[in-house]
């Protein structure tokens, strides 16, 4: 090929791609323009084996007619183009060469997803009407019942005993009646709603037959209760309606406070009721609102009881239906969570119902108090440790049993003591959390730490204990000792808490990510000198004492620093800290010994550091040019 009919070649080359690159552009416009009918339309059916759908045209659509543009990606291939040179034909030819070679479908286009319907668009829709009121009737229904009942036994309407029959008969009738138009399609949004109202009234007058007139005795009650609640909740079950479940529970939820006239031990009961016959068919199916609708009134019903009965000194019976409603609802979140491992209710619900026996600690009395604390701890913790839950769930019932842990170390002990347990709790935690590899035990040791170092400061070892004389404090030797025990817990937490953090790779190094080592390492100061003070003062609780554990504090802030830099020749972290150190004890050196203490205690102090820090820098010097001369 000579010259010219090459660079002719080239040219109709590029004329070719410039061809191809213009119907890209054509074919991702129209793919873009045609998208949403593309993804809400149903996809065209095979006509013969082997032949992709996205290649088969609808012969009865517009663009198969004639009617509009034709789409590009439809049309036949074209054939080559007529100047193309038939000598180079073999060795390069044109996109519609190979005619007979199958062709790749072509990828339909990402569906869109169809737009949330908003409330009048639901409103809107053929028979939402017809649910609304249905509904909003047999609530109103439900509480006309509710009121009729308190109407009679103000007017004093009929006895007792006709009250309660002809409410039975009236809600019997609902019940019959619902069941009677469930037989037809059509009439089916109306039996739901009587059927619930029906239950809902059964439920209420049999509260009434127990609470009000006294008919039945509280367990009868609660058993004939829980009868027509499983019979209301079986017909949800049998009618596959969850809305039908919620609606009966819910009701009688919600009404159940006015027969009881008010939040009571007999009102726990029956709300207990409800959430046991509920929870065969809550996990029988996927029913998330029958086991909210059922779990959350107990919990709030036994709180507010625990609440009324707080002045009255304490009540068993109100502690007793509290650890119940615990007992019930841990145990609901276990069945729940083991059915159905992603069940997000069975995470509140496992949180939720510590509540009531961790409340109720308010109305017992030592060591009782601290026993149900410890009890409901011990248990979730427990829980907590199972590794096979899931892990949303156990880290739920971990920071709920630390919360009761918590609860109990407060409760049972007192004075500087409890702070030396928290403290202790926060160490362990820590331990836990590297072993472990648990971010939610690392939480809770922080948190524990925090509320300690807290407890420390303004209680245990208080920062008066570093800066004034004892003549100047009304300080026990036993004060002193408990203090001494806080400091060193203290000390331990501040090194165990980065140890933990950077071993589950939680925290970098200091060097890369210094600002939580130097807060550990000021409450690891603090600690050490409250530890060293408060063994001064032990030994000597006078002006002496306090003055050498001063120069003590000082010196030995000093040894530290030096040992850090030795051990940090060939670690970074190690020497930054050192340095840090040393900066520390000169300043205490300046700010504070220069001031605070005179005589012999000065001189020591000062002499102590400044020799320890000549021999750190001779010595220190030597070990660096050993470490950086080669072997």
């Amino acid at each position: 090929m000579d010259g010219q009919d090459r660079l002719g070649y080239e040219q109709r080359l590029a004329l070719e791609l410039a061809a191809i690159g213009q119907r890209l552009v054509t074919i991702s416009a129209e793919m873009r323009e045609h998208s949403a009918a593309v993804a809400t339309a149903p996809p065209p059916p095979e006509t013969h084996a082997g032949t992709p759908r996205a290649l088969v045209v609808n012969e009865s659509s517009p663009r198969a007619l004639g009617e509009g543009p034709q789409q590009p990606w439809l049309q036949q291939p074209q054939p080559p183009h007529p100047a193309w040179p038939q000598a180079h034909a073999g060795s390069f030819r044109s996109p519609g060469a190979h005619e007979g070679a199958p062709r790749a479908p072509q990828q339909q286009p990402w569906p869109v997803p169809p737009p949330r319907e908003t409330l009048f668009e639901k409103l809107g829709k053929d028979g939402a009407g017809a649910k609304l009121l249905a509904w909003v009737g047999g609530a109103i229904t439900v509480l006309g019942f509710v009121l009729l009942l308190i109407l009679a036994i103000q007017r004093g309407w009929l006895g007792p005993m006709p009250r309660v029959i002809g409410g039975a008969v009236f809600s019997g009738a609902l019940v019959g009646i619902g069941m009677w138009l469930h037989r037809n399609p059509h009439g089916r949004t109306g039996a739901f709603a009587l059927a619930a109202t029906g239950f809902a009234g059964l439920y209420l007058d049999v509260i009434a037959a127990t609470s009000l007139y006294e008919y039945l005795s509280p367990g009868v009650g609660l058993v004939v209760g829980l009868g027509v609640a499983a019979a209301g909740v079986v017909l949800a079950l049998r009618w596959d309606s969850q809305t039908l479940a919620v609606g009966v529970v819910a009701a009688c939820a919600i009404c159940s406070p006015i027969l009881t006239e008010g939040f009571t031990v007999l009102l726990v009961g029956f709300l207990l009721v409800l959430k046991m016959a509920g929870t065969p068919v809550q996990l029988q199916r996927r029913w998330p609102g029958l086991a909210v609708a059922g779990g959350i009134p107990p919990i709030i019903a036994s709180l507010l009881t625990t609440a009324q009965a707080i002045p009255a000194d304490f009540e068993w019976t109100v502690v007793g239906v509290a650890g119940a409603t615990t007992v019930v609802g841990i145990v609901v979140a276990l069945l729940t969570v083991w059915k159905r491992p992603g069940d997000v209710v069975a995470v509140g619900l496992v949180a939720g119902s510590a509540l009531p026996a961790m409340f109720a600690t308010t109305l017992l009395k030592d060591p009782a108090n601290s026993i149900l604390a410890g009890a409901v701890a011990a248990v979730l913790l427990a829980i907590w440790m199972v590794p096979d839950l899931p892990r949303a769930f156990t880290t739920a019932a971990g920071a709920t049993g630390m919360l009761a842990l918590f609860q109990t170390t407060v409760i049972a002990l007192d004075g500087n003591v409890r702070t030396a347990v928290v403290l202790a709790e926060a160490v362990l935690l820590a331990f836990l959390a590297a072993q472990l590899t648990r971010k939610s035990a690392l939480v809770g040791s922080i948190v524990f730490g925090v509320v300690g170092f807290l407890m420390t400061v303004i209680q245990a070892v208080p920062i008066s204990w570093l800066l004034h004389e004892p003549r100047y404090l009304a300080v026990s030797s036993g004060d002193y000792a408990a203090g001494l025990v806080t400091a060193l817990v203290l000390g331990v937490f501040a090194a165990t808490a980065p140890w933990a953090a950077l071993k589950m790779q939680v925290l970098r190094e200091p060097a890369r990510h210094p600002f939580p080592w130097i807060v550990a390492g000021l409450v690891l100061l603090y600690g050490a000198a409250g530890a060293v003070l408060c063994a001064a003062l032990l030994v000597s609780p006078d002006e002496s004492g306090f003055l050498f554990g001063h120069s003590v504090v000082t010196v030995s802030w000093t040894i530290a620093a030096l040992f850090l830099l030795v051990k940090g020749i060939n670690n970074k972290a190690l020497r930054i800290s050192g340095l840090i150190l040393v900066g520390a004890a000169v300043l205490k050196l300046v700010l504070f010994d220069l001031a605070a203490l005179d005589g012999i205690a000065r001189v020591l102090a000062f002499l102590g550091a400044g020799l320890v820090l000549l021999t750190a820098g001779t010595r220190y010097a030597k070990l660096v040019a050993s470490a950086k001369t080669p072997d």
